[in-house]
C-alpha cells in the first residue's frame, strides 16, 4: 500500500467498524452483533479508562482497517517481569495481505518495550492455523496450550 497509515489510540467514533471487524469471520461471526452496539460501548468505556489498557486502530485515508488490544500485566514471575497481552487482531478484508497485520503487531511489540514489559503473549483460536504460521513467522513462539472456562 502507498497510502500513509497511521496507528493510534482507539476512539468511541471508531466502534463500528471495529466491531465490524471483529464479527467478520467465522468465529467472529458467531459471537459478535454489529447490530447493537450498546454492549461494547460499554466494554469501550472500561478499556479507555483502564490505563493499562491500550486500543488501537490502524487508519488509512480516513477509514479504520485494522486493530488490536494491548494490555500490560505486571506480575511477579520471571523476576517480577511485566508482560503484554495481545488481543483481538484484525485487519479490514480489503487490507488482508498487504503487511498490515505485520505492521499492527511490529507496532505492539514496540509499545510493549515502551512500556517496560519483558515478555509479549498473545493466544490464537486452535482453529486458525493461517494466523498461527502468521505469529511464527513474526517471531512468536507457540510454547503453551491455553484454556478457557466460558462464564
Amino acid at each position: 500500500m502507498t497510502t500513509q497509515l497511521s496507528i493510534r489510540p482507539a476512539v468511541l467514533a471508531d466502534l463500528s467498524a471495529i466491531v465490524a471487524m471483529l464479527a467478520d469471520d467465522p468465529l467472529g461471526a458467531t459471537r459478535e452483533s454489529p447490530d447493537d452496539l450498546t454492549p461494547y460501548q460499554d466494554a469501550f468505556a472500561r478499556i479507555t479508562a483502564a490505563p493499562d489498557q491500550h486500543l488501537i486502530v490502524a487508519e488509512r485515508e480516513n477509514r479504520v482497517v485494522g486493530t488490536l488490544q494491548l494490555s500490560v500485566l505486571p506480575g511477579l514471575s520471571r523476576r517480577g517481569t511485566s508482560r503484554t497481552i495481545i488481543e483481538a487482531v484484525r485487519v479490514h478484508d480489503t487490507e488482508r495481505g498487504n503487511g498490515l497485520g505485520t505492521e499492527l503487531i511490529r507496532w505492539a511489540v514496540d509499545r510493549s518495550r515502551e512500556l517496560g514489559a519483558g515478555l509479549v503473549q498473545l493466544t490464537s483460536d486452535a482453529t486458525r492455523t493461517d494466523a498461527h504460521r502468521f505469529y511464527e513467522r513474526l517471531g512468536f513462539v507457540p510454547s503453551h496450550i491455553g484454556f478457557k472456562l466460558t462464564l
